[in-house]
């Protein structure tokens, strides 16, 4: 991957990761989900990617300490076909984290961070470099 694809794959993420989860929260958001971002309910054009493209978010309380895990089932081929990043957002969308994967040294798509005293929705987003961006959701 030369660098003028490296940088216009990161810009895109993060254009992404900003633009998405501000679109869910207006009226019209729904009607992204399928087109602009991809969700289990909404996988439109990818619906035979769900599996492997969805984040996983998995929660882990210990006492005012909330450990979340998000997991993408996709494989890290290197530069080929990889999972750029994750994105863990609050309940109002806005930016709690991210981890950007190094697809070269990365052999999974597994991101962890902790909360201190946190409780309701969380939302993962998950970009693959060809399949797009991810939302799934989940309850603290």
């Amino acid at each position: 991957m030369d660098r003028r694809d490296f940088i216009r794959l990161s810009a895109a993420g993060v254009g992404a990761g900003m633009v998405a989860p501000a679109m869910a929260l207006a009226d019209s958001g729904k009607q992204a989900a399928g087109s602009i971002y991809y969700t289990k309910d909404a996988p439109g054009r990818w619906s035979d990617k769900v599996a492997t493209h969805l984040p996983n978010i998995e929660i882990e309380k210990a006492g005012v300490e909330v450990v979340v895990k998000i997991v993408t089932a996709h494989e890290m081929k290197g530069y080929e076909h990889y999972i750029v990043k994750h994105v863990l957002l609050d309940q109002s969308y806005k930016f709690i984290g991210e981890y950007l994967f190094k697809p070269d040294k990365d052999k999974a798509a597994v991101s962890t961070y902790t909360l201190h005293d946190y409780s309701g929705p969380i939302y993962a987003l998950s970009m693959c470099n060809k399949h797009d961006l991810w939302l799934n959701g989940a309850e603290v």
